[in-house]
């Protein structure tokens, strides 16, 4: 009988990452079945969709809460179908708080459990830790610090690197990136990326056009790019400009094109989160800075025990790039800092180089080693 595997993944990077772990172990495995919930690139692979991994998008704790029914009518469901199918290992891609509570309940049942992207304990308080190791049967992990946070709570554990390493070329083509922009070849340009989400764009729209007016007035002929996910994170951005009469910036605003406009960038203004690590694999000199609700700012403030947010920090072990989050993120701060990376050439060199190095680290072929960590389980290694 064909080997079958259950898998959940969430939202779009879940997706992706998970499709290229199915065409990973299908390199072993060319018979094998897999079902869940995916995406269309998951899909794309033979994945039976049972749900869309759309669906596990939650923005914020008021959306989980609203969506919480919902959400626990499908885990279940999906529960009895993966009892019922009884597969050769549950796999659960990122995720975690739909993903630990199915994991749990698969390895109490025989199944074993596999949760790919460790939750961010290392940011925040670990108490999930216990209850992560009653759930899980192995952990895959992206960042190599963290293998030994499961080592010593005696989680089988796996580090696999960052499967945007594998992507991304070790030398970035600036001049390709300007060209397809159609930006110019020669003078600075700064890339500004207020974030993926609604919410970020509203809490950041204006602080960012205010911080480019600032470098504009010292800098005219520095040039602007903003690349903005969707439809309507643009529309918040086009009507901030419009609110702060900043129509006649030198600023361009592109629909997706984030690699390529960071790629084009001679530094770069960026909402903490994935994109920060993104910049750091293309070699890129930045100020990472962030603003939530100030409650929500306070509470996250208390639990958090990193000195840093960017990944970049945290994974340099010190404070490689600038961090001003919350009251911190003035324009007149954001803009100094920002021009303080245009006019060091040395120093940008030196973050190069630390920026190559952390590349190299995380550049593992993370799918074929995600792959060769699950293997034994689906030959009935028990859980």
């Amino acid at each position: 009988m064909a080997v079958r595997i259950a898998m959940v993944a969430g939202e779009t990077s879940g997706d992706l990452l998970a499709s290229h772990l199915i065409r990973a172990l299908r390199r072993h495995l060319p018979d094998a079945e897999f079902f869940g919930i995916g995406g269309p690139k998951m899909q794309a692979e033979g994945f039976d969709a049972r749900w869309p991994s759309e669906l596990l998008a939650v923005h914020g704790y008021v959306d989980a809460l609203k969506r919480y029914r919902e959400l626990s009518g499908i885990r279940r469901r999906l529960l009895g179908d993966i009892l019922d199918a009884r597969p050769a290992a549950f796999i659960g891609v990122d995720a975690p708080d739909f993903n630990l509570w199915l994991e749990g309940k698969a390895k109490r049942a025989g199944i074993p459990a596999i949760h790919f992207v460790s939750p961010s304990i290392w940011a925040w308080r670990g108490g999930r830790l216990k209850g992560i190791a009653r759930s899980v049967s192995h952990m895959l992990c992206l960042f190599p610090f963290e293998p030994e946070i499961y080592e010593k709570a005696g989680v089988p554990v796996s580090y696999v690197g960052h499967p945007l390493a594998d992507v991304f070329p070790l030398e970035p083509d600036r001049t390709a990136a300007r060209a397809l922009l159609e930006l110019p070849a020669e003078g600075e340009v700064v890339a500004m990326l207020p974030g993926s989400r609604q919410s970020e764009v509203r809490n950041l729209a204006d602080t960012f056009i205010a911080t480019a007016v600032a470098i504009n007035a010292r800098r005219p002929q520095t040039r602007f790019v903003v690349p903005l996910a969707t439809g309507e994170t643009r529309a918040l951005f086009d009507e901030a400009l419009r609110r702060n009469g900043a129509r006649d910036l030198p600023l361009r605003v592109v629909f997706g094109h984030s690699v390529e406009a960071m790629t084009a960038a001679d530094v770069v203004l960026v909402a903490s989160g994935t994109a920060s690590l993104e910049a750091a694999l293309l070699k890129r000199p930045m100020v990472i800075s962030y603003r939530i609700g100030k409650w929500q700012y306070r509470l996250m403030k208390r639990l958090a025990y990193l000195p840093w947010v960017g990944l970049p920090n945290i994974l340099c072990g010190e404070t490689v790039v600038p961090e001003l989050l919350q009251d911190e993120a003035t324009p007149d701060r954001l803009s100094t800092a920002l021009e303080k990376w245009l006019d060091d050439a040395p120093g940008r060199a030196t973050l190069e180089r630390r920026f190559t190095e952390l590349h190299l680290s995380l550049r593992q072929d993370t799918a074929e080693k995600a792959a060769a960590a699950i293997l034994p389980y689906l030959k009935g290694a028990p859980a």
